[in-house]
């Protein structure tokens, strides 16, 4: 094949391969929420929000520090995430697994301060047993851990 062939060839090759991953995409893209998933996709969206503008930390010099702040975040929203799942989904398997990522990021969070020698905030029950339609505002609701959680991310002498 010469080389003018070949890049036809490869040409021709990514357009398809761009037309069916377009095609694909835009099947996945046309369902719209149901009204019973837009609970859980606010409560998404704000977990992914509020983690986002968490992990844009200023720069300090202290590079452990630095890292620490930005992964808190990260870990606070998988925990996020994974109680709105448990508040909105159906699934008993994804139920189980959202369970273990919320113990297991708040044990990360807890390891990450332990390492900079920062004081761990009182012990509390991991929460992995939500209502459907408990609200995610701190304080509110028997089962919302939010002001536990925002103690985890505060920075020390807070």
């Amino acid at each position: 094949m010469i080389p003018f062939q070949r890049s036809i060839h490869v040409l021709v090759l990514t357009w398809i391969l761009a037309v069916c991953s377009a095609q694909a995409f835009a099947q996945d893209a046309a369902a719209p929420p149901t009204s019973a998933e837009t609970p859980f996709l606010h409560e998404n969206d704000a977990a992914m929000a509020t983690m986002m503008n968490g992990m844009a930390v200023k720069p300090t010099g202290d590079v452990n520090r630095d890292f620490v702040e930005m992964m808190i975040p990260h870990h606070q929203g998988a925990i996020d995430m994974a109680l709105a799942y448990l508040r909105y989904g159906s699934n008993e398997q994804l139920k189980r697994i959202a369970q273990e990522i919320i113990v297991d990021q708040q044990q990360e969070i807890a390891a990450m301060r332990l390492a900079l020698g920062d004081p761990l905030p009182a012990s509390i029950a991991a929460p992995t047993q939500v209502e459907a339609g408990t609200s995610s505002d701190p304080g509110s609701g028997e089962n919302a851990p939010a002001p536990a959680m925002q103690m985890m991310m505060m920075k020390p002498g807070k």
